[in-house]
């Protein structure tokens, strides 16, 4: 369904959004975790974490973004 893969991709870039933009202020601010504050583990584990949404979020972009091409709409 084309409306699937449209929220598949404004999902995606979210993710993506979120991620780098988390990954990019913890990295310039270790005591700054922004949305990952309650999550336990530290620096490394938070970083992590940021990482794997902006690395999710591109590849489910990428994926919604070439479906929805595909369907014709795009």
């Amino acid at each position: 369904m084309h409306i699937r893969h449209i929220t598949a991709l404004v999902v995606g870039m979210l993710l993506l959004v979120l991620g780098a933009q988390g990954a990019i202020r913890l990295l310039a601010d270790h005591g700054d975790a922004g949305l990952l504050a309650w999550l336990p583990g530290g620096f490394e584990v938070r970083l992590a974490c940021y990482a794997t949404a902006a690395v999710a979020g591109a590849s489910l972009a990428g994926w919604a973004s070439k479906k929805t091409k595909q369907s014709g709409r795009g």
